[in-house]
C-alpha cells in the first residue's frame, strides 16, 4: 500500500487531516497525538461522512496554546474560545 498521497505534492497544505497526517503535521506519533486529543489539549475530532478529521487551523491554535503554557494541563482552546464547558 503506497504511503504517498496527493496532498504530499500540493503547493498548499490540506485544510483537514486524518489522525496520522495530523500527528505528522505536528511532528509527533499518532498515539501521542490521540492521547493529547483525549486529554483535551488538541482539538476534538470532526466527523465528515464517516471520516474522522482534524481542522488544520484548530491544530495550529492548539499548538500555539501549548507554547504559551508549556507543562501546564489545559482545556481545549477551541472549547474556551466558544465558551464550551466539557465538564457539563
Amino acid at each position: 500500500m503506497p504511503t504517498e498521497k496527493l496532498q504530499d505534492h500540493l503547493a498548499y497544505p490540506p485544510r483537514a487531516f486524518r489522525a496520522e497526517r495530523a500527528a505528522a503535521y505536528l511532528s509527533m506519533s499518532t498515539s501521542a497525538f490521540l492521547a493529547l486529543v483525549d486529554e483535551g489539549i488538541m482539538p476534538k475530532r470532526i466527523k465528515v461522512h464517516g471520516m474522522t478529521m482534524w481542522d488544520r487551523f484548530e491544530l495550529d491554535a492548539a499548538f500555539d496554546a501549548m507554547k504559551d503554557q508549556e507543562g501546564v494541563q489545559r482545556r481545549n482552546p477551541i472549547e474556551d474560545h466558544y465558551g464550551v464547558d466539557a465538564s457539563d
